[in-house]
């Protein structure tokens, strides 16, 4: 019994540095990427909830991550698009061409963001197949909104409220700053053990009425948002002893 415990004594401290000698192995630490998409305008100048995709606008983004475990990382992100809604794309309903608003603006975002990677695939050494992965986090987005009532056609609607609506819009200012929350869902899929594929869609809450310029004249009881689908490349950076304990040769 004396043997057993003393060979027990000289083993623990190796299986708690290098448990499974997973001191051989190394993992990634930071991870940074790039990435090309669409803007989708969702708000008032549209009947689709899904959004204006008659409008989409290219936008590029970049990222920059910190891999905290297998499942969790921390990213900032900066996304560079535009956003356009036009109410004479559509030919129904049929008072969109009458009301006639439109509006555009450029978007500047920057946000921060928890990545969970729900197979717990982050900074493996050897990665394998598909890692979806969810995340959410909180941002700002910069805009220069140019809105367009200048077809509006007053005669054709009844009610004066859509004309008086117009009258407070056109006297409130546009926001040029918006807090956003962003969420969404990606793929990703390794290339090579420093390179990987990602396509991922985010959809932005914002807080909000005069993304598209107009509330007061379309719905002022919902609110503007946006989304984003995008297709990029993901380097993982900074190879690190898993465990910072030697390597065990067998």
């Amino acid at each position: 019994m004396g043997f057993i415990a003393k060979g027990i004594t000289w083993f623990m401290p190796f299986v708690t540095c290098c448990q499974l000698i997973y001191g051989q192995f190394y993992t990634h630490r930071y991870e940074a990427g790039i990435s090309g998409g669409t803007f989708v305008y969702q708000g008032d100048l549209t009947p689709s909830d899904l959004g204006s995709y008659q409008t989409i606008a290219p936008g590029i983004g970049f990222f920059a991550g910190r891999i905290l475990d297998r499942s969790f990382a921390v990213r900032i992100n900066f996304n560079f698009g535009r956003l356009e809604g036009d109410d004479a794309i559509y030919a129904k309903p049929e008072y969109r061409r009458q009301r006639n608003f439109k509006f555009s603006t450029p978007v500047t975002e920057f946000s921060g963001a928890l990545v969970w990677n729900i197979l717990a695939k982050n900074g493996a050494e050897q990665p394998r197949g598909l890692s979806p992965y969810i995340f959410g986090g909180v941002g700002l987005s910069l805009l220069h909104i140019s809105r367009d009532w200048s077809n509006y056609k007053a005669a054709y609607f009844n009610s004066e409220s859509l004309s008086n609506g117009l009258v407070s819009d056109i006297a409130h200012s546009t926001p040029r700053a918006s807090l956003v929350l962003p969420a969404g869902i990606g793929l990703k899929y390794a290339i090579t053990k420093n390179l990987s594929l990602a396509a991922e869609t985010g959809y932005r809450f914002m807080f909000t009425d005069y993304l598209d310029g107009f509330s007061q004249a379309v719905n002022p009881g919902k609110k503007d948002s946006y989304h984003t689908h995008s297709i990029g490349l993901i380097f993982s950076l900074g190879y690190k002893d898993r465990y910072d304990c030697p390597t065990v040769k067998l």
